[in-house]
């Protein structure tokens, strides 16, 4: 993927099994728990190219957060600081190749970001 293009949505839920039988049966995704990412069941839309992941609705995570692919966590971060956003999450390992971040704009959105390559974007 592409700097700029939209790689993975996150929508919080507080029941995980009712959420996986709502999503799979309104839109057919196939939902599941990968290796290494326990709790956290993530989708797959059925062009197979679409996705995002299911997980535990908390604190500041109450609305679904997009994840914007990014060539470096880090230079994103500073234009955001830049042009008045917020860093609300600094840039954390996903493995030991891919890393995501969250920050607030100046109208309050969260967005996320992601920076890397995953077994998952491999395949």
């Amino acid at each position: 993927m592409a700097h700029g293009d939209i790689t993975h949505l996150d929508i919080p839920v507080t029941d995980m099994q009712r959420a996986t039988a709502f999503y799979h049966d309104l839109f057919g995704w196939q939902i599941a728990e990968l290796p290494g990412f326990e709790g956290y069941p993530m989708w797959q839309a059925p062009n197979g190219i679409s996705g995002g992941g299911l997980a535990p609705r908390g604190d500041g995570f109450d609305q679904p957060r997009s994840y914007v692919v990014v060539d470096s966590i880090d230079e994103t971060l500073e234009k955001v600081k830049a042009g008045g956003g917020q860093v609300a999450m600094d840039k954390t390992p996903i493995s030991e190749t891919s890393w995501f971040a969250t920050f607030v704009d100046p109208d309050g959105n969260q967005i996320g970001l992601y920076e890397g390559v995953t077994e998952v974007d491999k395949d």
